[in-house]
């Protein structure tokens, strides 16, 4: 069985569209999970109206709003299943989206997960404003996940478009991530999900990727990436690198310090929240190393980005 995992807040107005993407999904050995963080819309009503219509879907409550990451884990531990999709409920899944990804857990022991393409939407996915390139389709070692993704190449941080062993996400679904500077991540809720990745990545040899954009991420004005904004999520998900690469891969530090640095330089908001010095990132001390080369060549291409820009908007 799979588990279709639906953590929603005052979306009434877009569920009927996300809970229709997942009740159209090819494969029929699945059950939906909705758990509503006590919403004060009509969310509860149209939950309980459909559960009523359709036996695969199971509703639940929280007595009060806990906070966007504890509905994630709510429904996590209320799923049945083995196998486990997050769908944001204002996202979109196409009619093949566990088609298409579900038979690679099922068959290859040896993968943690499998994520696809993704696109960007505003008001129907037919018409969207974004899509995404993660490369082609195929099998490939986990480590160069990892490495893609401290090095600032294209890979997911939003397990939106990817697909878990449920035991996997229990264990990677962090509520509270340790860090020095009391940043809470049970409620901003940026970066507990690039760790599912990532703890998920440290304990298998392979992920995989269809190449395909089976998931429509919609942009909205209620969206996290949207009320949070680039600097913010820039620093925060150096924030769980940091902790990822302190606590199971402190060879990555050098790299992601590069990486940390230069959000430092770019970000007037760094004091804000108590980032603005790179051993603030790191709950112990002395992790303030650097891959000169690797930041050469980051502070090289910034130029040369930007002296093109220039001459483009010049000319």
């Amino acid at each position: 069985m799979i588990s279709i995992l639906i953590p929603t807040y005052n979306r009434v107005s877009l569920l009927a569209e996300t809970i229709g993407s997942a009740l159209s999904q090819t494969r029929s050995d699945l059950e939906i999970v909705v758990v509503d963080n006590c919403s004060t819309d009509t969310t509860w009503d149209y939950l309980q109206q459909l559960a009523t219509q359709h036996s695969c879907i199971r509703i639940f409550r929280n007595g009060s709003n806990f906070g966007p990451v504890r509905n994630w884990s709510r429904c996590v531990d209320e799923a049945r299943g083995q196998y486990a999709k997050i769908l944001w409920s204002d996202d979109i899944m196409d009619a093949h989206f566990l088609e298409k990804t579900i038979p690679l857990l099922e068959t290859h022991a040896d993968i943690g997960f499998v994520y696809s393409n993704y696109s960007s939407f505003t008001d129907h996915p037919k018409d969207s404003d974004a899509q995404t390139d993660f490369g082609p389709s195929g099998i490939f070692p986990t480590n160069a996940y990892i490495l893609k993704n401290f090095t600032g190449s294209p890979t997911p941080v939003s397990p939106g478009n990817a697909v878990f062993r449920l035991d996997d996400l229990k264990k990677s679904l962090l509520v509270d991530i340790p860090n020095k500077v009391g940043s809470d991540f049970a409620t901003h809720a940026i970066g507990n999900d690039l760790l599912i990745y990532l703890l998920t990545a440290s304990k298998y040899p392979k992920y995989a990727v269809i190449a395909e954009n089976l998931i429509h991420f919609r942009v909205h004005d209620g969206a996290i990436s949207m009320t949070s904004g680039e600097k913010k999520l820039t620093l925060h998900y150096n924030l769980a690198r940091a902790y990822f690469a302190e606590t199971y891969r402190p060879d990555l530090i050098p790299i992601l310090n590069s990486q940390i640095l230069l959000s430092i330089l770019g970000c007037k908001e760094a004091t804000k929240y108590g980032l603005d010095s790179i051993s603030n990132f790191y709950i112990s001390s002395g992790r303030t190393q650097f891959d000169w080369a690797f930041l050469a060549l980051r502070l090289l291409k910034k130029a040369t980005s930007t002296v093109t820009h220039a001459f483009q908007f010049n000319r």
